[in-house]
């Protein structure tokens, strides 16, 4: 027997268009072809990304706490060297977390860290 495919076909297809739907270029949105090209690439931008958005976080960390480190008198690196030396086990997320919201803690952390 002939197994027609017209609407699994038509579903893909549509699977694909919506996939593509508020992009930038009207024909993407229209056009199978164009919109599958659109879409496999914002798949590939996407896991790229998630990857990428560890690193932006943990520099957006290191530059938070380097400029409230600076504030109270010291380095990001002498700042990061003291915790290890005196075995305070903060990451540098909560660091940075302690360096906008509770800057009193955050000074009390430099201290004990920077302290002889």
């Amino acid at each position: 027997m002939r197994v027609k495919r017209g609407v699994t076909a038509h579903a893909r297809h549509h699977k694909m268009i919506r996939g593509a739907k508020g992009m930038k270029h009207n024909s993407a949105t229209r056009s199978y072809r164009l919109a599958k090209a659109h879409v496999i690439k914002s798949l590939q931008y996407a896991f790229r990304d998630r990857r990428n958005r560890k690193r932006d976080m943990r520099e957006l960390w290191i530059t938070r706490i380097n400029a409230a480190a600076r504030e109270n008198g010291t380095t990001y690196s002498r700042l990061m060297a003291g915790l290890k030396a005196h075995n305070i086990n903060l990451d540098r997320k909560t660091l940075a977390d302690l360096a906008v919201r509770e800057p009193e803690a955050f000074k009390a952390i430099v201290n004990a860290a920077i302290a002889k």
